[in-house]
Order: structure tokens, then sequence, then C-alpha cells
């Protein structure tokens, strides 16, 4: 078993590359990302699909809990980053998984209960009207999963979003094996399909269109952590549709950290319950991190777990701005705070080697994901 050294290396091999003080725009930085890649693969029983779907994840340990949680072994790590794949025909296997670093070849890689609300103080979400914004980027790369969640289109046939949405940590949710993604679409007056919008056909309001899940990955570091203190750390999960959805998606990135972020800020666009058919859209700062988790008071009701986090920032090498997703939505925490409970909203931050998983699920091709 690889010792503490390595991972260090590991973690080291992420070290960002930031913009000097001089630079005003606030800048993707580069990251050295490490190799995921599938070493063998298991197959499993069907599983029985008895969960509930919960759409919030609440877990007791704080920033200041894991912080003082020792590091990972290397082992322990492959063992979080290996993954479960439920397919739609209900069949389900298990990837082992191996890390690795690459040298640089020049080619430029670089306590309490709380039930109902996560509201704080004034309510500053907001809803989202009209075709003209909910058809636009980045407000339609916000979908809604069959299982209750909020997802993010990542890719031409991909979805991020968290992992509770899809298994419990024990068991995978009713509605997994048939699971279906829901794309916001015009509602025509007349009862066409839109494909010729005229005058006398103008939109009256949105309805969803769904498309069928091929197949879903679930980290085993979520699936053994059960949302405790490892667990939450891994409350993120890929799907993949059946056909492409030919929208304009956002991609991912390495998440960087909360000083860097524009403002300190981040944003994001759910299907929250307590606004049924809306799309929300809030944003706010940063109030605390760790190395796997951001914690916030975004304002947030359950149906937004699995939205994408993303904030815009300048990307050099193309000399414009871009939105990334940096983290995934995951739950609600209380916290101790010497001895005075404190609530926040927390999610899951894109590491390098997230990144690395994620991005070799979506591309299939190492090659395509040593820039995060």
């Amino acid at each position: 078993m690889a010792g503490l050294s390595t991972l260090i290396l590991l973690l080291c091999a992420a070290k960002d590359v930031m913009p000097s003080s001089s630079h005003w725009k606030p800048t993707w930085p580069s990251y050295r990302v490490p190799v995921i890649l599938p070493q063998s693969t298991l197959n499993l029983d069907k599983p029985q699909f008895d969960a509930e779907a919960r759409l919030e994840v609440v877990s007791p340990c704080g920033p200041a809990c894991h912080k003082s949680s020792p590091l990972p072994t290397y082992e322990e790590v492959k063992n979080y980053l290996s993954y479960e794949t439920l397919y739609a025909n209900g069949s389900l296997t298990e990837t082992e998984v191996g890390i690795y670093i690459l040298s640089n070849s020049g080619d430029g890689s670089q306590g309490k209960s709380r039930t109902k609300r996560q509201i704080y103080g004034y309510d500053s979400r907001f809803s989202i009207f009209g075709k003209d914004f909910l058809l636009n980027y980045p407000f339609s790369t916000s979908v809604k999963l069959s299982t209750g969640c909020t997802g993010t289109l990542v890719a031409e046939k991909h979805v991020l979003t968290a992992a509770h949405c899809i298994h419990d940590g024990k068991s995978y949710v009713k509605g997994a094996q048939k699971l279906r993604v829901g794309f916001l679409k015009p509602k025509l007056k007349d009862g066409s399909k839109g494909a010729n919008i005229t005058n006398s056909a103008m939109p009256e309001k949105m309805k969803f269109q769904w498309i069928r899940v091929k197949r879903t990955h679930v980290p085993k570091g979520w699936i053994k952590g059960n949302a405790n203190d490892i667990g939450m750390d891994y409350d993120y999960a890929l799907l993949e549709l059946k056909k492409p959805h030919k929208r304009k998606f956002m991609k991912i990135g390495v998440s960087p950290p909360a000083r860097h972020l524009p403002g300190g800020r981040i944003h994001f666009s759910g299907y929250d319950n307590d606004r049924p058919g809306n799309l929300v859209y809030r944003f706010c700062d940063v109030k605390d991190e760790t190395y796997d988790l951001l914690y916030q008071q975004c304002d947030a009701q359950p149906g937004a777990s699995g939205s994408g986090v993303y904030v815009r920032m300048w990307k050099r090498q193309d000399h414009k701005w871009e939105r990334k997703i940096i983290g995934i939505f995951s739950g609600h925490q209380w916290v101790d705070m010497n001895g005075t409970p404190q609530d926040f909203n927390v999610a899951v931050r894109i590491t390098p080697l997230k990144y690395a998983q994620i991005c070799y699920w979506i591309k299939g091709n190492y090659l395509d994901c040593r820039e995060g």
C-alpha cells in the first residue's frame, strides 16, 4: 500500500498556477491533473431499487471536523474513486481504478436536525420566467431529474448531479432504473410541437420534455460513505443520456480556492420544490471551504440538490470569459461552532482527482482530460 507521501504527491500534482497579482481579471488557473484509469470491472447483482429518494442530505461534520480529519491513504483514495455503473436494463458493474501522475510533457497541462428551511434571513432567490431566459445559456443548462433533483448539462449527452439523487448510500432509489431527465420547452397554444413558430402559435407556458438515461456512474466514496464525513465529499454522479440533447452545455473545471473566485461568490440554478415548475437562480458568498467542500448560505430548498455550482472567469488561452461548473450542490449541514449551532448549505468541490474521473466518464480518453 502506498503511504501518505504518495497521496501528498497526488495533491501537489494538482497545485494551481495563478495569474500575477497585477492581472486584474479573475482568471481560470491552470492545473496539472492526475490521470484516473479503469483497472478491472466486475459484474454485480442487479440492485433492488428499494430506497426512497431524498431531496437533501444532512451531515453533522462541518469545516473544523473535515480539516481535523486525517488525510486518506493512496489505497483509500483509489477505493473512493472506484465506481459503480448502473445501466438502463438494470445491470450493474463495479470498476476499480488506478491513479497516476504524469510529468509535464510540453502539452500545456498545468448535531441538529432541520426539516425544511434552507433560507437565511431574506429569501434572495430569483425565479426565472419567460422563454427568452429559460431557453438561453446559462439557465438552459439546468435540467430536472425524474427523482426530483436538479442536474446540469456538461456534455452533448451527459448530466452532472448529486449521487444522493440516485443512491442513498446503501441502495439505488426507486425510479433510478427508469431515470429520466427533463428539459424545459415552450408549450404552444395550438398544441404544435414548435417546429415552426408563427404569430398565431406563441408560447403560453413551459413544459418538460423527457429523455431516458442510458447509464449512471456513482463513486464508491459515496456508496461506502452514506452521507457521513467521507460520503458528502463524494456526493456526485454522472448520467449518460440515450440521445444527445442538442443544447449548449457548461464545461466542468477544477474548483479554484474560494479567495480566487470573482467576488468570492458562487452561482447555481435549480428546481426548488417550494416553487414547482420554476427554475430558481441564486448567488452568494462562500463562507468556508475544505479540500472537498464549499460552505455557503445560498438560499435553497430540497429539489435544488444536484445543481451545478458555477463561476465566470477569464480564460487566458482563448482570450474570453467562460463559465465552468466547479461544484455540485449537495445539501444542508448543522455545525457546532464553539458550542453554538451554525447552519450551512454545502457544495461538493470538483477537485483535480474528481475532475479527472468525471472527465474520463464523459470523454473516455485521459488525454482529453489533462487540463482542468
